[in-house]
């Protein structure tokens, strides 16, 4: 089992979203996961690709200053779309999200080194809404996109 932590060697903090890991979504450079992820919880699509282009430390808490105004409504945007946080149509955005990551080079091989270990994020939420994205969430994505890649 690898428990996925920024800061731990080998592939438990290389598959951190706080890693820089530079990907292009949906026309937007993002500097990596976190910023992307962060972004989702303001609805101005310029603030969100400035927010895009942040990592780690910094787009966590950048991201901070509108937790409490999503999850009173329980509503995350993309380039002015509105999503419901437990709709379908943002679990498609998050698969979005990851598929697009995979495009990254250095995000596969660090994937790929997991080998066939359970992913687990300890230190992630499970309360989808408390946070952007959930533990089940950010690994069953990850060890779904491993198997895809491997095959």
């Amino acid at each position: 089992m690898i428990d996925i932590k920024g800061g731990e060697p080998g592939p438990a903090g290389a598959l951190s979203n706080f890693c820089a890991y530079p990907f292009i979504f949906d026309g937007v450079c993002c500097a990596g996961a976190e910023g992307l992820i962060q972004s989702f919880k303001f609805d101005d699509p310029k603030v969100q690709r400035e927010i895009c282009g942040l990592v780690g430390r910094e787009a966590k808490f950048r991201g901070r200053e509108r937790d409490g105004a999503w999850k009173k409504t329980q509503k995350l945007w993309w380039q002015g779309q509105e999503y419901d946080r437990h709709s379908e149509a943002y679990q498609d955005v998050l698969d979005r999200l990851f598929d697009a990551l995979s495009g990254n080079s250095d995000f596969r091989a660090a994937l790929l080194a997991s080998g066939d270990e359970e992913l687990t994020h300890s230190i992630g939420k499970a309360d989808p809404g408390e946070t952007v994205l959930t533990e089940q969430e950010f690994c069953s994505r990850l060890m779904g996109l491993r198997s895809r890649l491997i095959r």
